[in-house]
């Protein structure tokens, strides 16, 4: 549960989501560095519907808020820790809806944020099951840093987005490059899923990602929302700096 700021009003919203839906592979970019992230089930092709995944809402953090990487992941003996970041841009969803029509689906919207997709590589390649405990630790959700609502934002489809790893560029994109735009998004989603309002639905990342490691700050900046930054701390490393 995370309480945000809507902007350009003096109210705020608390994020208590029934679910969160992401989008894999929905920037051409990102599917072409596919040898370098080395997932399973992650191809070089274009999928021709959009592919979704959970992430559970313990995943929620607000910003300022650290990521922390799990101490037991240790404990398996992995040959590289590797967990990424992945700059997104959220959906939160105003009204419950099912079966949506494409053009009827922006109606449905209550707002839009940020939202750092945090993903724990070597899970998602070694579970059978697929992403889900990768993509679901705690803290692995951060979003923010306010809610802004349609008529305040423009065209979601024509937003630079941008991810900054301690200061540093890592990805620069436009949601306009998005493979599913978000009326197709939308609806594809409520075909498979009813949405509530609070549900957030992350539409997927541009090229870019890499890892992350204890003392890092990442920073995922959307036109017309404002920058969500949150510090790194890995759980083992206790109170070190």
């Amino acid at each position: 549960m995370v309480t945000l700021p809507i902007a350009h009003t003096d109210r705020t919203y608390t994020l208590n989501p029934s679910k969160i839906i992401a989008l894999g592979l929905n920037y051409r970019d990102h599917i072409a560095e596919s040898g370098s992230v080395k997932v399973r089930g992650f191809t070089d092709e274009i999928p021709s519907e959009p592919i979704l995944f959970p992430k559970t809402p313990n995943v929620l953090i607000g910003p300022e808020e650290p990521i922390v990487l799990p101490a037991f992941l240790e404990g398996y003996g992995f040959e590289e820790l590797r967990t990424d970041y992945e700059a997104e841009l959220a959906i939160v969803i105003g009204k419950r809806c099912k079966n949506l029509d494409p053009r009827d689906a922006r109606g449905v919207v209550f707002g839009y944020t940020c939202m750092n997709d945090v993903s724990q590589r070597n899970l998602q390649t070694a579970d059978r099951s697929g992403w889900f405990r990768g993509k679901s630790l705690d803290t692995f959700g951060p979003i923010g840093p306010c809610i802004v609502l349609p008529e305040d934002l423009g065209d979601p489809q024509e937003l630079g987005l941008q991810c900054r790893l301690n200061g540093r560029v890592v990805q620069d994109s436009n949601t306009r490059y998005m493979i599913f735009p978000i009326p197709e998004i939308l609806a594809f989603v409520s075909k498979n899923f009813t949405l509530m309002p609070g549900d957030v639905i992350a539409t997927g990342t541009p090229s870019g990602v890499g890892p992350i490691e204890h003392g890092d700050v990442v920073e995922v900046e959307i036109q017309g929302i404002g920058t969500l930054r949150n510090p790194v701390r890995s759980e083992s490393a206790g109170s070190r700096p």
